[in-house]
Protein backbone atom coordinates (compact mmCIF):
# COMPACT_ATOMS: atom_id res chain seq x y z
CA UNK A 1 0.00 0.00 0.00
CA UNK A 2 1.10 3.59 -0.45
CA UNK A 3 1.21 5.84 2.06
CA UNK A 4 -1.64 7.55 0.90
CA UNK A 5 -3.93 4.40 1.03
CA UNK A 6 -2.61 3.68 4.60
CA UNK A 7 -3.77 6.99 5.62
CA UNK A 8 -6.99 6.57 4.23
CA UNK A 9 -7.58 2.61 5.41
CA UNK A 10 -6.90 4.23 9.03
CA UNK A 11 -9.38 7.13 8.22
CA UNK A 12 -11.87 4.41 7.59
CA UNK A 13 -11.00 2.48 10.76
CA UNK A 14 -11.25 5.49 12.99
CA UNK A 15 -14.93 6.63 11.22
CA UNK A 16 -15.94 3.18 12.11
CA UNK A 17 -14.57 3.25 15.77
CA UNK A 18 -17.07 6.21 15.76
CA UNK A 19 -19.73 4.58 13.89
CA UNK A 20 -19.96 1.31 15.80
CA UNK A 21 -19.94 3.48 19.39
CA UNK A 22 -23.78 4.77 18.69
CA UNK A 23 -25.86 2.25 19.60
CA UNK A 24 -28.26 2.15 16.76
CA UNK A 25 -30.37 -0.81 17.13
CA UNK A 26 -33.22 -1.14 14.92
CA UNK A 27 -35.88 -0.07 17.67
CA UNK A 28 -33.82 2.97 19.02
CA UNK A 29 -33.71 6.47 17.82
CA UNK A 30 -30.66 6.93 15.17
CA UNK A 31 -30.41 11.07 15.62
CA UNK A 32 -27.43 10.59 16.73
CA UNK A 33 -25.45 8.87 14.53
CA UNK A 34 -27.16 10.90 12.26
CA UNK A 35 -26.32 14.24 13.77
CA UNK A 36 -22.58 13.23 13.85
CA UNK A 37 -23.02 12.22 10.27
CA UNK A 38 -24.00 15.80 9.73
CA UNK A 39 -20.99 17.15 11.42
CA UNK A 40 -18.81 15.17 9.40
CA UNK A 41 -20.48 16.44 6.22
CA UNK A 42 -20.50 20.11 7.43
CA UNK A 43 -17.21 20.29 8.44
CA UNK A 44 -16.15 19.30 4.48
CA UNK A 45 -18.86 21.52 3.29
CA UNK A 46 -20.72 18.62 1.64
CA UNK A 47 -23.78 19.34 0.51
CA UNK A 48 -26.53 16.58 1.89
CA UNK A 49 -30.45 16.10 2.39
CA UNK A 50 -31.77 14.91 5.90
CA UNK A 51 -34.98 12.91 5.84
CA UNK A 52 -36.76 12.17 8.80
CA UNK A 53 -39.33 9.31 8.49
CA UNK A 54 -43.04 10.44 9.47
CA UNK A 55 -42.51 9.81 13.40
CA UNK A 56 -39.94 12.06 13.34
CA UNK A 57 -37.68 9.79 15.39
CA UNK A 58 -35.28 8.41 12.61
CA UNK A 59 -33.88 10.01 9.82
CA UNK A 60 -32.05 8.97 6.60
CA UNK A 61 -29.39 11.65 5.27
CA UNK A 62 -28.48 11.71 1.38
CA UNK A 63 -25.37 13.70 0.40
CA UNK A 64 -23.66 14.22 -3.04
CA UNK A 65 -20.01 14.97 -3.94
CA UNK A 66 -19.45 16.17 -7.47
CA UNK A 67 -22.11 18.31 -9.29
CA UNK A 68 -26.07 17.86 -8.46
CA UNK A 69 -27.31 16.63 -11.36
CA UNK A 70 -28.70 13.38 -12.68
CA UNK A 71 -26.37 10.17 -13.89
CA UNK A 72 -24.24 9.65 -10.67
CA UNK A 73 -23.99 6.76 -8.26
CA UNK A 74 -25.61 6.13 -5.42
CA UNK A 75 -23.55 4.29 -2.39
CA UNK A 76 -26.47 3.06 -0.28
CA UNK A 77 -25.76 1.90 3.75
CA UNK A 78 -27.77 1.68 6.35
CA UNK A 79 -27.05 2.55 10.39
CA UNK A 80 -29.15 0.33 12.08
CA UNK A 81 -28.00 -2.90 13.87
CA UNK A 82 -29.45 -5.58 15.25
CA UNK A 83 -29.72 -6.46 18.94
CA UNK A 84 -27.17 -7.56 21.03
CA UNK A 85 -29.25 -8.63 23.68
CA UNK A 86 -28.56 -12.16 25.16
CA UNK A 87 -25.41 -12.71 22.93
CA UNK A 88 -22.28 -13.67 25.08
CA UNK A 89 -20.01 -10.93 23.39
CA UNK A 90 -16.37 -11.00 24.77
CA UNK A 91 -16.35 -7.43 24.59
CA UNK A 92 -18.08 -4.25 25.07
CA UNK A 93 -20.06 -4.55 21.52
CA UNK A 94 -20.46 -1.02 21.28
CA UNK A 95 -16.35 -0.41 21.53
CA UNK A 96 -14.96 -1.35 18.54
CA UNK A 97 -11.78 -3.57 19.43
CA UNK A 98 -9.12 -4.02 17.33
CA UNK A 99 -7.48 -7.86 17.46
CA UNK A 100 -4.63 -7.98 14.82
CA UNK A 101 -6.25 -8.44 11.24
CA UNK A 102 -10.28 -8.16 12.62
CA UNK A 103 -11.77 -5.36 14.13
CA UNK A 104 -14.89 -6.25 16.26
CA UNK A 105 -17.96 -4.52 17.25
CA UNK A 106 -21.72 -4.61 16.57
CA UNK A 107 -22.42 -3.43 12.79
CA UNK A 108 -18.63 -3.52 11.66
CA UNK A 109 -20.06 -6.08 8.76
CA UNK A 110 -23.84 -5.19 9.06
CA UNK A 111 -22.77 -2.64 7.79
CA UNK A 112 -21.23 0.47 9.37
CA UNK A 113 -17.70 -1.02 7.63
CA UNK A 114 -19.15 -0.10 4.13
CA UNK A 115 -20.49 3.46 5.63
CA UNK A 116 -16.96 4.25 7.23
CA UNK A 117 -15.77 3.23 3.97
CA UNK A 118 -17.97 5.73 1.62
CA UNK A 119 -17.54 8.37 4.19
CA UNK A 120 -13.56 8.12 4.64
CA UNK A 121 -13.70 8.70 0.63
CA UNK A 122 -15.58 11.79 1.14
CA UNK A 123 -12.31 13.83 1.29
CA UNK A 124 -10.63 11.86 -1.60
CA UNK A 125 -13.60 12.62 -4.05
CA UNK A 126 -14.33 16.33 -2.87
CA UNK A 127 -10.11 16.95 -4.16
CA UNK A 128 -11.40 15.50 -7.44
CA UNK A 129 -12.92 17.66 -10.32
CA UNK A 130 -15.93 14.67 -10.58
CA UNK A 131 -17.85 14.80 -14.14
CA UNK A 132 -20.31 12.96 -12.25
CA UNK A 133 -22.11 12.52 -8.58
CA UNK A 134 -21.37 10.33 -5.96
CA UNK A 135 -24.05 10.10 -3.55
CA UNK A 136 -23.85 8.35 -0.02
CA UNK A 137 -27.25 7.83 1.40
CA UNK A 138 -27.59 6.28 4.90
CA UNK A 139 -30.56 4.90 6.08
CA UNK A 140 -32.67 3.08 9.07
CA UNK A 141 -34.78 0.48 9.64
CA UNK A 142 -33.03 -1.87 7.32
CA UNK A 143 -33.15 -4.97 10.18
CA UNK A 144 -36.63 -4.43 10.04
CA UNK A 145 -38.78 -3.18 7.32
CA UNK A 146 -36.07 -1.91 4.66
CA UNK A 147 -38.39 1.32 4.47
CA UNK A 148 -35.38 3.69 5.09
CA UNK A 149 -34.55 4.63 1.66
CA UNK A 150 -37.92 4.59 0.15
CA UNK A 151 -38.44 8.67 1.14
CA UNK A 152 -35.68 9.67 -0.42
CA UNK A 153 -35.80 7.18 -3.59
CA UNK A 154 -39.90 9.09 -4.06
CA UNK A 155 -37.87 12.39 -4.43
CA UNK A 156 -35.35 11.46 -7.07
CA UNK A 157 -36.47 13.42 -9.91
CA UNK A 158 -38.10 15.96 -7.56
CA UNK A 159 -35.67 17.97 -5.84
CA UNK A 160 -33.05 15.11 -5.37
CA UNK A 161 -31.01 14.65 -9.05
CA UNK A 162 -31.71 10.48 -10.68
CA UNK A 163 -28.67 8.23 -9.95
CA UNK A 164 -27.87 5.87 -12.82
CA UNK A 165 -26.58 3.20 -11.05
CA UNK A 166 -26.92 1.90 -7.06
CA UNK A 167 -24.65 0.29 -4.95
CA UNK A 168 -26.06 -1.57 -1.99
CA UNK A 169 -22.58 -2.08 0.50
CA UNK A 170 -24.23 -5.09 2.29
CA UNK A 171 -21.32 -7.88 3.55
CA UNK A 172 -21.08 -10.03 0.15
CA UNK A 173 -16.74 -10.44 0.41
CA UNK A 174 -16.71 -7.86 -2.44
CA UNK A 175 -18.51 -9.94 -4.90
CA UNK A 176 -21.01 -8.76 -6.94
CA UNK A 177 -24.82 -10.07 -5.92
CA UNK A 178 -27.61 -9.05 -8.79
CA UNK A 179 -30.17 -11.49 -6.86
CA UNK A 180 -31.89 -11.76 -2.96
CA UNK A 181 -34.99 -13.66 -2.58
CA UNK A 182 -38.29 -11.48 -1.02
CA UNK A 183 -39.51 -11.41 2.24
CA UNK A 184 -42.99 -10.92 3.40
CA UNK A 185 -43.75 -10.94 6.98
CA UNK A 186 -47.36 -12.11 8.66
CA UNK A 187 -48.99 -11.97 11.57
CA UNK A 188 -51.64 -14.56 11.77
CA UNK A 189 -54.34 -14.76 15.02
CA UNK A 190 -56.59 -16.95 15.75
CA UNK A 191 -59.40 -16.26 18.23
CA UNK A 192 -61.47 -18.83 19.56
CA UNK A 193 -63.35 -19.30 22.74
CA UNK A 194 -62.69 -20.20 26.40
CA UNK A 195 -63.82 -22.63 28.34
CA UNK A 196 -63.12 -25.41 30.90
CA UNK A 197 -60.79 -27.77 28.86
CA UNK A 198 -62.92 -30.62 30.22
CA UNK A 199 -65.30 -29.78 27.94
CA UNK A 200 -64.41 -28.93 24.52
CA UNK A 201 -67.27 -28.94 22.59
CA UNK A 202 -68.28 -25.92 25.44
CA UNK A 203 -65.43 -23.69 23.47
CA UNK A 204 -63.05 -22.99 20.83
CA UNK A 205 -59.39 -23.73 21.44
CA UNK A 206 -57.19 -21.01 19.27
CA UNK A 207 -53.82 -23.22 19.80
CA UNK A 208 -55.40 -26.26 18.43
CA UNK A 209 -56.37 -24.09 15.11
CA UNK A 210 -52.79 -22.58 16.11
CA UNK A 211 -51.33 -26.03 15.33
CA UNK A 212 -52.77 -26.78 12.36
CA UNK A 213 -51.69 -23.79 10.67
CA UNK A 214 -48.83 -24.24 11.43
CA UNK A 215 -48.46 -27.63 9.84
CA UNK A 216 -50.13 -26.24 7.05
CA UNK A 217 -47.36 -23.35 6.77
CA UNK A 218 -44.79 -26.53 6.47
CA UNK A 219 -46.92 -28.71 4.43
CA UNK A 220 -46.79 -25.92 1.85
CA UNK A 221 -43.01 -24.94 2.51
CA UNK A 222 -42.32 -29.52 1.91
CA UNK A 223 -44.56 -28.49 -1.71
CA UNK A 224 -42.33 -26.02 -2.48
CA UNK A 225 -39.25 -27.64 -2.06
CA UNK A 226 -40.47 -30.61 -3.57
CA UNK A 227 -42.42 -29.23 -6.66
CA UNK A 228 -42.11 -25.57 -6.48
CA UNK A 229 -40.03 -22.79 -8.88
CA UNK A 230 -36.17 -23.49 -7.74
CA UNK A 231 -33.29 -21.30 -8.59
CA UNK A 232 -29.70 -23.57 -8.37
CA UNK A 233 -27.94 -20.06 -7.32
CA UNK A 234 -29.52 -19.97 -4.14
CA UNK A 235 -29.10 -22.27 -1.17
CA UNK A 236 -31.84 -23.37 -0.20
CA UNK A 237 -32.66 -23.22 -4.43
CA UNK A 238 -36.24 -22.94 -3.31
CA UNK A 239 -38.53 -20.20 -1.83
CA UNK A 240 -38.72 -20.87 2.22
CA UNK A 241 -41.31 -20.55 4.90
CA UNK A 242 -40.66 -20.03 8.85
CA UNK A 243 -42.56 -19.89 11.99
CA UNK A 244 -40.99 -17.76 14.48
CA UNK A 245 -42.98 -17.48 17.44
CA UNK A 246 -46.17 -18.67 18.74
CA UNK A 247 -47.79 -17.03 21.80
CA UNK A 248 -51.63 -18.57 23.08
CA UNK A 249 -53.51 -19.47 26.41
CA UNK A 250 -53.78 -18.74 29.40
CA UNK A 251 -53.68 -21.81 31.39
CA UNK A 252 -53.64 -25.66 31.05
CA UNK A 253 -56.71 -26.41 31.76
CA UNK A 254 -58.31 -23.69 29.60
CA UNK A 255 -59.38 -23.27 26.05
CA UNK A 256 -57.33 -21.19 24.53
CA UNK A 257 -58.68 -17.50 23.21
CA UNK A 258 -56.09 -16.58 21.39
CA UNK A 259 -53.27 -17.61 19.23
CA UNK A 260 -50.83 -15.56 17.42
CA UNK A 261 -48.29 -17.14 14.93
CA UNK A 262 -45.69 -14.72 13.67
CA UNK A 263 -44.35 -16.31 10.12
CA UNK A 264 -42.50 -15.08 6.96
CA UNK A 265 -42.20 -16.23 3.33
CA UNK A 266 -38.90 -15.77 1.37
CA UNK A 267 -39.81 -16.09 -2.08
CA UNK A 268 -37.37 -16.43 -5.18
CA UNK A 269 -37.36 -13.99 -7.42
CA UNK A 270 -40.47 -14.67 -10.10
CA UNK A 271 -42.56 -15.68 -7.13
CA UNK A 272 -45.36 -14.40 -6.37
CA UNK A 273 -44.48 -12.70 -2.87
CA UNK A 274 -48.26 -13.31 -1.98
CA UNK A 275 -48.18 -17.15 -2.83
CA UNK A 276 -47.37 -18.87 0.98
CA UNK A 277 -50.29 -16.36 2.15
CA UNK A 278 -52.90 -17.12 -0.67
CA UNK A 279 -52.34 -21.20 0.06
CA UNK A 280 -52.57 -20.77 4.05
CA UNK A 281 -55.56 -18.24 3.58
CA UNK A 282 -57.13 -20.45 1.11
CA UNK A 283 -56.46 -23.54 4.14
CA UNK A 284 -58.27 -21.59 6.70
CA UNK A 285 -61.43 -21.49 4.93
CA UNK A 286 -61.77 -24.84 3.56
CA UNK A 287 -60.97 -26.55 6.97
CA UNK A 288 -59.24 -24.46 10.01
CA UNK A 289 -61.87 -22.10 10.23
CA UNK A 290 -65.01 -24.47 9.76
CA UNK A 291 -63.42 -26.29 12.49
CA UNK A 292 -62.77 -23.78 14.97
CA UNK A 293 -66.69 -22.80 14.21
CA UNK A 294 -67.61 -26.03 15.61
CA UNK A 295 -69.08 -24.62 19.24
CA UNK A 296 -68.20 -20.99 18.31
CA UNK A 297 -69.26 -19.57 15.36
CA UNK A 298 -68.16 -15.96 16.05
CA UNK A 299 -64.35 -17.34 16.21
CA UNK A 300 -62.08 -15.94 13.44
CA UNK A 301 -58.85 -16.34 11.55
CA UNK A 302 -57.19 -13.20 10.46
CA UNK A 303 -53.66 -12.47 8.71
CA UNK A 304 -52.07 -9.19 8.76
CA UNK A 305 -49.08 -8.24 6.77
CA UNK A 306 -46.52 -6.57 8.30
CA UNK A 307 -44.06 -6.38 5.46
CA UNK A 308 -43.58 -6.95 1.81
CA UNK A 309 -39.63 -6.49 1.24
CA UNK A 310 -39.49 -6.73 -2.78
CA UNK A 311 -36.54 -8.61 -4.08
CA UNK A 312 -33.46 -8.34 -5.97
CA UNK A 313 -34.24 -9.46 -9.91
CA UNK A 314 -31.28 -10.53 -11.93
CA UNK A 315 -30.46 -7.50 -14.33
CA UNK A 316 -28.00 -8.53 -16.84
CA UNK A 317 -26.04 -5.59 -18.07
CA UNK A 318 -27.48 -3.16 -15.93
CA UNK A 319 -25.87 -0.22 -15.01
CA UNK A 320 -24.98 -0.97 -12.10
CA UNK A 321 -23.96 -4.67 -12.39
CA UNK A 322 -21.57 -3.43 -15.29
CA UNK A 323 -19.40 -0.66 -13.43
CA UNK A 324 -19.70 -3.34 -10.06
CA UNK A 325 -18.15 -6.11 -12.08
CA UNK A 326 -15.69 -3.70 -13.67
CA UNK A 327 -14.54 -2.89 -10.32
CA UNK A 328 -14.74 -6.05 -9.22
CA UNK A 329 -12.34 -7.30 -11.75
CA UNK A 330 -14.83 -9.92 -11.86
CA UNK A 331 -17.55 -11.30 -14.86
CA UNK A 332 -19.26 -13.46 -12.61
CA UNK A 333 -22.08 -12.41 -10.28
CA UNK A 334 -23.63 -14.37 -7.10
CA UNK A 335 -26.88 -14.42 -5.48
CA UNK A 336 -27.39 -13.79 -1.60
CA UNK A 337 -30.02 -15.57 0.70
CA UNK A 338 -30.69 -12.55 2.88
CA UNK A 339 -32.82 -9.39 1.68
CA UNK A 340 -31.42 -5.68 1.39
CA UNK A 341 -32.75 -2.27 0.07
CA UNK A 342 -31.65 -3.31 -3.14
CA UNK A 343 -35.21 -4.66 -4.37
CA UNK A 344 -36.31 -0.71 -3.05
CA UNK A 345 -34.31 0.82 -5.58
CA UNK A 346 -35.26 -1.84 -8.59
CA UNK A 347 -38.56 -1.15 -8.03
CA UNK A 348 -38.40 2.20 -8.56
CA UNK A 349 -36.65 1.49 -11.80
CA UNK A 350 -32.98 2.06 -10.51
CA UNK A 351 -30.59 -0.38 -11.34
CA UNK A 352 -28.86 -1.62 -8.34
CA UNK A 353 -26.18 -4.38 -7.50
CA UNK A 354 -25.38 -5.74 -3.62
CA UNK A 355 -21.50 -5.42 -3.24
CA UNK A 356 -19.69 -4.55 -0.17
CA UNK A 357 -17.12 -5.85 2.37
CA UNK A 358 -17.24 -8.47 5.13
CA UNK A 359 -18.96 -11.65 5.17
CA UNK A 360 -22.62 -12.28 5.94
CA UNK A 361 -22.05 -14.93 8.21
CA UNK A 362 -20.22 -12.39 11.03
CA UNK A 363 -23.64 -10.31 10.62
CA UNK A 364 -26.17 -10.90 13.52
CA UNK A 365 -23.58 -12.81 15.90
CA UNK A 366 -21.51 -12.02 18.92
CA UNK A 367 -18.06 -10.81 18.65
CA UNK A 368 -19.09 -9.77 14.72
CA UNK A 369 -16.02 -8.70 13.29
CA UNK A 370 -14.82 -7.56 9.78
CA UNK A 371 -11.17 -8.12 8.36
CA UNK A 372 -9.42 -5.13 7.96
CA UNK A 373 -8.41 -6.79 4.59
CA UNK A 374 -11.87 -6.22 3.53
CA UNK A 375 -12.11 -2.67 4.29
CA UNK A 376 -9.05 -1.52 2.05
CA UNK A 377 -10.51 -4.10 -0.59
CA UNK A 378 -13.94 -1.66 -0.16
CA UNK A 379 -11.83 1.13 0.01
CA UNK A 380 -9.86 0.29 -3.31
CA UNK A 381 -12.75 -0.72 -5.33
CA UNK A 382 -14.99 2.67 -4.40
CA UNK A 383 -11.61 4.17 -5.46
CA UNK A 384 -11.85 2.62 -8.68
CA UNK A 385 -15.76 2.77 -9.31
CA UNK A 386 -15.44 6.73 -9.29
CA UNK A 387 -12.57 6.97 -11.89
CA UNK A 388 -14.41 4.47 -14.00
Amino acid sequence: MSEAEVNRLEQAIDILDALVAFDTESTKSNWPIVRWIENFLHARDIPFVTVPNAEGDKAAIFATIGPLRDGGIVLSGHTDVVPVEGQAWSSDPFKMRRDGARLYGRGTTDMKGFDACALAMVDVWRKQELQHPVHILLSYDEELTCQGPVDTIKRFGKDLPVPRAVIVGEPTLMQVADAHKAIATYLTVVTGHEAHSSMPQAGANAIEVGAMLVVELYRIQAELAAQGVKSPRFDPSFSTISVGTIHGGTARNILARECALHWEFRSLPGVAQGLALRKLEAYAQALALPHLRRYAPHASIETHTEVEIPGLAPDEGSEAERLALRVARSNQTIAVPFATEAGQFQSAGLPAVVFGPGSIAQAHQPDEFIEIAQLAACLDALDRMVRA
